[in-house]
């Protein structure tokens, strides 16, 4: 299969022991199965790409049932990847893990653990206010946030305490260590961004 990559759900982080006794870190991923709902061609769309879906989805609107309908099925997530040859793909084929190798190199891309509200130090590395000379209260405080006169303000974009995480998150260089066809897992070495459950981009990475 010449796809780029698949749809996936974060199960969470195991021990995986290779056959001759080492052990490794290891995130198992849910790939699928992914259902094919679009094929875009250069002549029709203006580029070449695969449109996938992954996981039922509970209510869809019309104009989103619409669109589906071909593949007959109803997707929570969809999403586009690059293939090299679109005549392999037919709306309604099912995708699973064996689009990828053993030893494949990949990046994931998926949205990192909200932490709620965070200060400077927590968030941007600040290294915080001095711990003497009478300064009680400044130990985790950013310090000065601009100039009186002039500018007179707060530039935009200055480093401040607020929501931290929910960023999309892009972890390169990983590979697959195991895959199961049957229970459509792969294995990859490592930590991937997102929580449990989380919905991920498993892209193949040139190597």
């Amino acid at each position: 299969m010449t796809i780029a990559g698949l749809l996936g759900r974060k199960i969470g982080m195991t021990t995986y022991y290779h056959d001759d006794g080492t052990a490794e870190s290891v995130t198992a991923v849910e790939v699928g199965p992914c259902v094919v709902t679009q094929v875009k061609t250069q002549a029709r769309d203006g580029y070449d790409a695969v449109q996938v879906g992954f996981l039922e989805a509970s209510k869809l609107n019309q104009a989103e049932a619409g669109h589906q309908s071909r593949s007959g099925g109803k997707f929570s997530h969809l999403q586009e990847f690059k293939a090299d040859d679109l005549g392999e793909f037919e709306v309604g084929q099912e995708l699973k893990a064996d689009v990828f190798e053993v030893g494949e190199p990949i990046k994931v891309i998926g949205t990192s653990k909200g932490k709620g509200f965070a200060g400077v130090v927590r968030r941007y590395n600040f290294r915080g206010g001095p711990k003497t000379h009478g300064q009680s209260d400044r130990h985790r405080a950013p310090g000065s946030i601009g100039a009186g006169s002039s500018p007179g303000r707060v530039w935009p974009g200055t480093r401040m305490g607020g929501h931290y995480g929910v960023d999309r998150v892009t972890v390169k260089g990983l590979r697959v260590v195991a895959a199961d066809v049957e229970k459509n897992v792969v294995l990859v070495r490592g930590s991937i961004p997102g929580a449990t459950n989380g919905i991920v981009r498993i892209e193949k990475q040139s190597k």
